[in-house]
């Protein structure tokens, strides 16, 4: 029972698949619209008066233009700055983690931007709330290649941290990307491992068939009505009382005031019904031996279900790379609970590889 539970809500979370009825597929659909062109100022966390935050927007490789918040330390001086590119959870957005993680590392005297993914928060990109092992990944190119035109910026001296979903995507573009000089992930995840394989990896070929089957035939479907479909919204409007533990700790961070936002797929929205379409034949890490000899810092939470993600990429990887396990912390513990967050090891970790 406690298995079927757990794929049933890697289903809801993860891939989105869930297959909605005509009525909440036009719903869904008209809120993620909604959601690239309202405007917000609210922040899950408070702007330090250490940094200066500027929006701004770049486009990537596919003409999608991304909008990202850069973070710079006040009275920087003349000298340019090493710069950090940040993205991540999966299916949040910069005014949550991702925007948190930019603003201390601004503090620590990096120039840092926090992006919004493509398809998804205010970033562009049709339909709305759809992920792409490719696209988000060029996503984090497209942020070196801003940074590296910036004059108060040192191009030689960049990096990028993921934070969960988007640590998969980061390690990937920078073993294509030589421009980045280290990367460092927290909490991570493998997306196309987890959507292919299931959490530890005990998806079935027959489950696995299953869902390619359900969703290859949602393609028709959404050709059919001109129009994209949606799953169950990823996270619902309370907890019935008998989810894991690892869900609990999601809606505790993205459904309740600590870390929502509108704009986020997990607060307030869902993935496109065929999501994991992509992911589940596209393996992100094939090449993370590539990343080497540019340092890699993996950290995980001691408690965090998602841990194992973190020690088979070590594992993967070449030297030099190291990884970081955080006494008694769970895996949403390190998108925001700054006194978990090693920023130290962070600051130290970049400072010494940019």
């Amino acid at each position: 029972m406690k298995k079927t539970l757990v794929f049933a809500m890697l289903f809801l979370i993860i891939a989105g698949q869930s297959f909605a009825q005509n009525e909440k597929k036009k719903s869904n659909q008209s809120s993620k619209k909604m959601s690239k062109t309202e405007t917000t100022e609210h922040y899950t966390f408070q702007l330090s008066d250490k940094v200066t935050r500027q929006k701004v927007t770049f486009k990537n490789r596919y003409g999608i233009t991304i909008s990202a918040d850069l973070y710079l330390p006040k009275n920087h001086g003349n000298e340019p700055l090493a710069a950090l590119a940040i993205s991540g959870a999966f299916g949040a957005v910069k005014e949550q983690s991702s925007g948190l993680y930019a603003q201390t590392m601004a503090e620590r005297g990096f120039a840092a931007l926090a992006f919004d993914p493509s398809y998804t928060g205010e970033s562009g990109g049709e339909p709305r709330n759809v992920a792409s092992p490719d696209i988000n990944t060029e996503d984090f190119s497209a942020a070196v290649d801003f940074l590296g035109i910036q004059p108060n910026v040192d191009r030689n001296k960049i990096g990028i941290i993921g934070i969960c979903g988007f640590a998969g995507m980061a390690l990937n573009a920078a073993a294509v990307d030589k421009r980045i000089k280290a990367v460092a992930t927290t909490s991570m995840y493998d997306m196309s491992r987890v959507m292919a394989k299931g959490y530890n990896d005990k998806m079935t070929l027959e489950q696995r068939t299953q869902l390619l089957e359900k969703m290859s035939l949602q393609r028709w479907e959404d050709a059919k009505n001109g129009t994209t479909a949606y799953g169950n919204r990823n996270l619902p409007e309370k907890l019935e009382g008998n989810e894991p533990q690892f869900i609990v700790d999601y809606f505790n961070y993205y459904r309740t005031p600590r870390g929502f936002h509108k704009n986020s797929a997990n607060s307030n929205g869902a993935w496109t019904a065929t999501n994991a379409f992509s992911f589940m034949n596209m393996p992100l890490l094939t090449y993370i031996k590539e990343i080497s000899p540019r340092p890699i810092l993996l950290i995980a939470g001691e408690n965090a279900h998602s841990r194992y993600f973190s020690e088979d990429a070590y594992k993967a990887a070449s030297e030099p790379k190291e990884l970081m396990i955080i006494p008694n912390a769970v895996h949403v513990d390190l998108y925001d609970k700054v006194n978990i967050i090693p920023f130290d090891k962070l600051e130290d970790f970049f400072k010494k590889n940019l």
